[in-house]
């Protein structure tokens, strides 16, 4: 903690946790620690330096911390530098400050994807620990019927692949041709290659939903700002 920071309920409502007396209450309750240590009212904190945790979740207190929200088109690639010279998701949005894409969506996959130089978001958002739920439209290859009852109970129940089994999925029939999965891990190209394995290859593959997150709104290679309260939701949605 600084003595010559800024009053740290000032700075977490500036963040989006509410007004100054609701963060007051917060920090009082005990739920707030700065580097590891229960912060207490009147305190201050360099925002450059000190690492600030509410529920045990990192507070993003950076100012220049941002959070995109792309839509991301089919044939860019969620890295920050691809080494065939192909469009990539960084390139989408704006150069400055420097940012990394949360996890990724693969070059023939589309929808949302999360961009930030938030380090410490990243990592929770990413971690199978906390499970985030993300959700996909699926569109399959069908024959003369809809896809069956079983290869949905399958589906539902973890399928095996070379490397490993998948984690249970919730996954319906929104139309015919068409799934709608959640999941909670990211195996490489993991909805693809469980849809082979049950005898309906994907057609085409949109993320709708990132926790908390979504935007029908949206167009494809079109970004915006995430809300404070967005980033709250986020935060509380990979807190311990």
């Amino acid at each position: 903690m600084s003595e010559d920071g800024e009053r740290l309920q000032k700075v977490l409502a500036q963040r989006g946790w509410g007004s100054r007396r609701a963060c007051e209450e917060i920090i009082a309750e005990g739920r707030v620690t700065v580097n590891g240590k229960v912060a207490i009212l009147g305190c201050r904190v360099d925002v450059e330096t000190d690492i600030v945790e509410i529920d045990g979740a990192p507070v993003g207190v950076k100012p220049d911390l941002v959070y995109y929200l792309l839509n991301k088109p089919v044939d860019v690639i969620s890295t920050a530098i691809d080494t065939h010279d192909r469009e990539t998701v960084v390139d989408l949005v704006p150069q400055s400050p420097r940012v990394y894409p949360v996890g990724r969506l693969d070059g023939d996959s589309e929808g949302l994807l999360l961009l930030t130089n938030d380090g410490e978001l990243t990592n929770r958002i990413t971690h199978p620990k906390y499970g985030l739920e993300k959700e996909y439209l699926v569109h399959v290859e069908i024959g003369a019927a809809d896809v069956s009852d079983s290869a949905i109970h399958r589906l539902r129940n973890g399928i095996e692949l070379e490397d490993g089994m998948t984690a249970p999925a919730e996954v319906s029939r929104l139309q015919e041709g068409v799934l709608r999965f959640v999941i909670h891990e990211g195996k490489n190209r993991q909805i693809r290659r469980m849809c082979d394995a049950v005898g309906y290859p994907v057609i085409r593959l949109v993320r709708t939903r990132i926790g908390p997150i979504m935007d029908k709104r949206l167009r494809p290679g079109q970004w915006r700002n995430l809300t404070q309260a967005e980033v709250k939701l986020l935060i509380e949605s990979v807190t311990q």
